[in-house]
């Protein structure tokens, strides 16, 4: 007895050509927020985008690619904040950090600009929270965001590299605890995060005794 497994394959290749796509839509969006040329070079490449639109229009899901466990763990293409598919992540790619917790290597773009040279604060909010609630799955918990706390104590810069990290520090039945940053490579602290995430009573299951 054989299986065809094409189906399978022929999905992923969709999803990788998809992830390309999406990250040269980045690189786009930086060319406009950053683009000097005529007003009729603007207008021309405005009518290539929407015969480009139209095209990637002709097939369409009802939502962004579905959050799934893989070979390779969970993997959510069209998360906001990780999603490869998803032109508005960065992604962010996060790694288990050996000290305990949750890290990420960061490199905000033009497009992230709130004040002059400057990360907008709610992108640093938003990475934030979905940092302490990456470091609450490593901590052997589930949660969902009840309270976030931000500290904004220095600029963030985009087109610099920052480190962001976030860890659990207490929990307390369906309540996790988890503290985080975003900082300079020298460890000098940009901003600072707390939040208390609550396990939903479906996953209570789920909480290690």
């Amino acid at each position: 007895m054989t299986m065809d497994l094409a189906p399978e394959y022929d999905e992923e290749a969709r999803l990788s050509a998809q992830a390309v796509l999406a990250q040269q839509v980045r690189e786009l969006m930086d060319a406009v927020v950053l683009t000097d040329v005529p007003e009729d070079e603007m207008t021309a490449v405005t009518a290539e985008l929407v015969a480009l639109t139209e095209r990637l229009k002709a097939a369409r899901r009802d939502r962004p690619p579905v959050p799934e466990l893989t070979r390779n763990g969970f993997r959510h293409l069209g998360n906001a904040v990780t999603g490869a598919c998803n032109p508005h992540a960065l992604p962010l790619v996060i790694e288990r950090d050996p000290e305990g917790g949750s890290r990420a290597d960061l490199e905000f773009r033009p497009t992230h600009e709130g004040p002059p040279d400057s990360v907008h604060g709610g992108v640093s909010a938003m990475i934030l929270d979905h940092l302490l609630g990456d470091a609450v799955a490593a901590a052997g918990r589930a949660g969902m965001t009840g309270t976030l706390s931000i500290r904004y104590r220095r600029r963030v810069p985009y087109g610099q590299p920052v480190v962001g990290r976030a860890a659990a520090t207490r929990a307390e039945g369906r309540k996790t605890w988890v503290d985080g940053t975003i900082s300079l490579p020298d460890g000098t602290v940009l901003v600072e995060a707390t939040g208390l995430f609550i396990t939903p009573t479906p996953w209570v299951n789920a909480i290690p005794e």
